[in-house]
């Protein structure tokens, strides 16, 4: 039985009934729609953190909320890096039979730009929540917003990958 088949309490088969050459098309063009809603969120982001230092209000900022920005600057970089990575990988390990490889390459590097992009919109809500409340509630409402986030990026898909391992 191919590993992408399962069998159900009653002993039926579940799954797609596909070799791995297809499975590997199919995850490969799942993973680029996933890619392209977060590839958008992100470039607009960091495009907006790049047009932060132009404003004329940047010169008032503390010595700490500088820091953030660069911190920010810096994350959202990273995340772009790790969130086209799949892209490149895939351009350059094209032709040489190599999709197995390159979606799973590609999608560590998906999870690794969302926890990234975790760590960048942290950073950006803490710099203009800052800004815009000047006290330290901006901190509490960063870590509930961050606590949201995990909740609905990692913790829902893990209890539902839980939830649906145990039934089987």
């Amino acid at each position: 039985m191919p590993a992408d088949k399962t069998q159900d309490s009653q002993g039926a088969r579940r799954g797609r009934d596909e070799s791995p050459e297809e499975r590997a098309d199919r995850r490969w063009a799942e993973l680029l729609q996933e890619l392209r809603v977060a590839q958008t969120g992100v470039q607009i982001l960091f495009g907006f953190l790049l047009t932060v230092v132009f404003q004329p209000r940047f010169t008032e900022l503390s010595d700490v909320d500088r820091n953030i920005y660069v911190v920010t600057v810096i994350l959202g970089a990273t995340t772009m890096g790790a969130l086209v990575g799949p892209v490149s990988f895939h351009r350059l390990v094209a032709g040489q039979r190599m999709k197995e490889e390159a979606v799973v390459w590609a999608s560590r590097l998906t999870v690794c730009g969302l926890l990234l992009l975790l760590c960048t919109m942290a950073s950006s809500l803490l710099l203009i929540l800052r800004v815009a409340l000047h006290n330290t509630f901006a901190l509490w409402l960063v870590g509930g917003l961050v606590l949201w986030f995990v909740l609905c990026w990692f913790v829902l898909p893990a209890w539902a990958r839980y939830a649906s391992t145990a039934k089987d």
